[in-house]
């Protein structure tokens, strides 16, 4: 269930107003509150770059893109991979934001300091939580973050330094998720890496249905 006592300041559009594109609207501001807001409304925050500099934007894909969890694709060499290395819960969450943000630099560039100190307020908050995997000699070499609210686990991003790290950090959060009775894993978008693991692609209503429901157990 949401926290009652999360307030907002600021008032997002209703999702009648919302336009056909992924992005929905600019402004308000990265308070931890609004960001749990945001997420229990089907938004989350990714700056956009512009001429002036970068702008704070709310986004809802049109095609959202999930994991069922009864859907994860593990192939042969995946399952090999299970077998090298060894996965932890909120063991280095700061690392994984951090080398979320520069392994991929194309990719994480949207994840600025400001951006590392509100997920680790959540993340202290026991809102924000990390994957890590860890091969045989202990180097963190994969990983990834995001959100937890109720059933629903929204994935902000995740990395790797080693072969499959990254896939073998999802399907760990695949398996306690449904060890723990959830039932949604967003992705934002699909992703040719992520379609790889069972990815697909629904419609925005249809996503914020599922989320109404995994919120709320």
């Amino acid at each position: 269930m949401v926290d009652p006592s999360i307030t907002c300041n600021w008032e997002f559009p209703p999702i009648d107003e919302w336009p056909d594109d992924d992005l929905v609207v600019f402004g308000a501001d990265l308070d931890p509150d609004t960001v749990t807001h945001a997420y229990t409304h089907g938004l989350f925050p990714m700056n956009v770059h512009t001429r002036r500099g970068d702008v704070l934007g709310w986004w809802s894909p049109v095609r959202r893109g999930i994991v069922p969890l009864d859907g994860v694709r593990i192939t042969r060499s995946l399952r090999r991979s299970m077998g090298r290395y060894t996965c932890t819960v909120d063991r280095a969450f700061p690392d994984v934001m951090r080398l979320c943000a520069t392994v991929h630099s194309d990719e994480g560039n949207w994840i600025t300091p400001e951006f590392e100190r509100t997920y680790g307020e959540l993340h202290r908050r026991g809102r924000a939580h990390s994957v890590e995997t860890w091969d045989e000699d202990g180097e963190l070499v994969g990983g990834l973050y995001g959100i937890r609210i109720g059933g629903f686990f929204a994935g902000e991003s995740m990395f790797h330094l080693a072969t499959d790290a990254s896939k073998v950090a999802l399907v760990h959060l695949v398996e306690l998720m449904r060890l723990d009775g959830m039932s949604l894993l967003d992705t934002q978008w699909r992703t040719d890496h992520l379609a790889t693991l069972g990815c697909i692609e629904v419609p925005r209503r249809e996503y914020l249905g599922l989320l109404a429901r995994a919120i709320g157990e």
